[in-house]
């Protein structure tokens, strides 16, 4: 299979090597960046995340290794850490690392070797031209990346893991060494010209034009404004502020920022460096719009003001500019190449290729990548996040047996159609059409079916079996339901203040003058809440038993035209006028007390799942030996402050 092929097979997007090679961090809140290795998880700390499946046949267990591709340079930038054969114990019972390699490349395995086939292309071709990326240039990279943001280096690695989730580990082995790498293979192409130098010199300090500017989308406009502009050159600011419809230069009588020459359009430079002071530009058709300029003064060049000893280290740094400019593109163009020379042969998800090979991955240029180093590619970055989720999985299966339950195909069935009827996936017959709903959930999620199963349905079904027979749905339930959702609701204006000092003040005034006209523009005026401020204290009805007792109480007790009393409701205050109840649509229980029954039942049951599985978790015993982190339990807590209590007493 030709190079060509083998890419069209199994595509590697030069998107990944553009991101290496033009890896930029704005500090001040954005990290503007592309992911260059299919994610930024990574084994050494990650907070979950939801997981994504590739692929729904069974895992492969590899066989006995074969002989890899050309190891990547880059594993200087990252030495070798021991692997750990168990990776957490949860409740004495251990989960290996091999079970976790199975579920990280369940769910993250093509992705993840797309990347790995991506960096070793790239230090094979290291390799060929004798290039190696040293552990201390990977150092010296960081700590000129850092330099430009007037960052420590410790610093500037913590903001990548806040922000970006991006490990110390993963930024040397994923994003430095690739940009070095292809920094080095594209050397020939980054070569920087005196020309070039002197064109980024003329865009910082050579001569600018002071302009004025006019904008309009008609052209017979545009030539009318021209005629009287080049009649009255004067006028030129009053026809700006009352004809451009760019509103910034409108705004400043059509001025704007002076035009340097190599920044902008081309078009627009020449025409404007024409110019004399006073001049008129003839009508110039740029974006869709039509565009006249006025010369107010042709400026000239700054290089005269650069100080004498500051001109070498400015070109250097101009010099510098026009390197990273072309940086991508000439990285672009090395990774092509590559991906056009190189054979590709996907393995991983080709069941009879693997049956053929097993234990590879996948091939390039005839060199095995093994099944066994995707697996650990796969924990690298991925690792703790799906650990996480064995850790869930395993607290309750050992919940399961010891209460002697089990979860069947039947119980998993049934949760999936119960999902497609309350969420309105239906047949034409009105049915469930799990079918529907299936395809709907995994298609938005980015899921397989049998992973949607595995991680959604199969620990609620756990969950609902542990709890399902403590949930009681009562008579008193029911009344409170119904009063709920079918009884009246309390018309309320509201403001809402953060201050008892102020919020005293507007009682006030909504006091000396209680109608609602008056309270409406005091709420828009003073309430700090958007619904309220926005439609002059107007907000939803207030039901009883919906979650807010103090609030549901004075609205209630109110008689239409009555303001409350100053409500505290957390750190906010909350004043009430009433505009009266509401009438009641439905005033029979019994019409819809199955309905409520179903309701109340599944809202209770969802709770009552929450509080079980937030104590299973509080009172299992787990050592998590990839995030480094140990919890004893609460019970075993309780246990050794009990036994502690009582040593004290003797």
């Amino acid at each position: 299979m030709t190079g060509k092929d083998a890419t069209r097979r199994f595509p590697l997007g030069k998107s990944w090597v553009l991101a290496a090679a033009g890896f930029v961090v704005l500090i001040g809140g954005v990290v503007a960046w592309r992911q260059i290795t299919g994610g930024p998880q990574n084994a050494e700390a990650q907070a979950p995340v939801q997981q994504r499946a590739v692929q729904q046949r069974p895992v492969q267990r590899p066989a006995a290794a074969p002989a890899p591709a050309a190891a990547p340079v880059e594993e200087v930038a990252a030495p070798a850490t021991q692997k750990i054969q168990t990776v957490a114990v949860v409740n004495r019972e251990p989960i290996t690392r091999s079970a976790l390699a199975d579920e990280t490349l369940r769910r993250h395995g093509e992705e993840v070797l797309e990347s790995l086939l991506n960096r070793h292309l790239i230090a094979i071709a290291c390799q060929q031209q004798g290039i190696q990326i040293t552990e201390g240039d990977v150092d010296a990279e960081i700590q000129n990346i850092a330099k430009k943001f007037g960052l420590s280096v410790d610093r500037w690695l913590g903001l990548l893991k806040e922000e970006r989730n991006v490990t110390p580990g993963q930024y040397r082995r994923d994003i430095v060494w690739p940009t070095l790498a292809l920094r080095r293979l594209a050397a020939s192409e980054l070569q920087v010209t005196d020309e070039e130098v002197q064109v980024e010199m003329e865009k910082n300090y050579g001569p600018k034009v002071k302009v004025r500017m006019l904008s309009v989308n008609d052209r017979g406009l545009a030539e009318e404004l021209r005629a009287k502009a080049a009649a009255n050159p004067d006028s030129f600011p009053d026809l700006a502020k009352d004809y451009s419809q760019d509103i910034n230069s409108a705004a400043a009588r059509g001025l704007i920022p002076p035009i340097r020459k190599h920044i902008g359009n081309k078009e627009i430079e020449d025409t404007v460096f024409a110019l004399k002071a006073g001049e008129i530009s003839p009508v110039l058709f740029v974006a869709s719009q039509y565009l006249v300029f006025k010369c107010e003064e042709q400026m000239p060049a700054d290089f005269d003001k650069i100080p004498a000893g500051s001109l070498e280290g400015i070109r250097k740094h101009m010099a510098d500019q026009v390197r990273e400019s072309k940086m991508r593109d000439a990285a672009a163009s090395v990774y092509e190449k590559l991906q056009a020379n190189a054979q590709i042969v996907n393995v991983y998800n080709d069941a009879s290729k693997a049956s053929r090979m097993p234990g590879v991955a996948a091939t390039l240029n005839g060199q095995p990548v093994s099944l066994r180093e995707l697996q650990e590619e796969c924990i690298n970055r991925h690792g703790v996040e799906v650990l996480d989720g064995e850790i869930n999985r395993k607290i309750l299966q050992q919940e399961l047996t010891r209460r002697k339950l089990t979860v069947t195909e039947a119980d998993l069935e049934t949760e999936i159609v119960r999902a497609a009827d309350s969420l309105g996936f239906l047949t034409k017959e009105g049915k469930p059409d799990m079918e529907a709903w299936l395809k709907q959930v995994t298609e938005e999620q980015g899921v397989s079916v049998e992973l949607y199963v595995r991680d959604a349905v199969w620990p609620t079904v756990a969950l609902k079996k542990l709890v399902d027979s403590q949930v009681q749905v009562t008579e008193e339930d029911i009344k409170k339901g119904f009063v709920a959702n079918y009884g009246e609701r309390a018309q309320v204006l509201a403001i809402v203040l953060d201050s008892q000092r102020r919020a005293q003040e507007v009682w006030e005034m909504a006091r000396r003058n209680p109608t609602e006209k008056f309270f409406g523009e005091l709420a828009r005026q003073y309430s700090i809440e958007p619904v309220s401020k926005n439609n002059d204290g107007q907000v939803p009805p207030i039901r009883r038993h919906g979650g807010q007792p103090t609030i549901e109480e004075e609205a209630f007790k109110l008689s239409p035209g009555q303001i409350s009393g100053i409500i505290q409701a957390g750190n906010q205050s909350i004043i009430l006028y009433s505009l009266g109840l509401t009438k009641p649509v439905i005033d029979n229980i019994e019409d819809v007390r199955d309905e409520l029954v179903k309701e109340l039942h599944e809202k209770k049951l969802r709770l009552a799942m929450a509080d079980e599985f937030e104590r299973l978790r509080d009172n299992a015993q787990i050592d998590n030996f990839l995030a480094n982190t140990t919890q004893a339990g609460k019970a075993y807590e309780a246990a050794v402050r009990q036994q502690q209590l009582q040593q004290q007493r003797k």
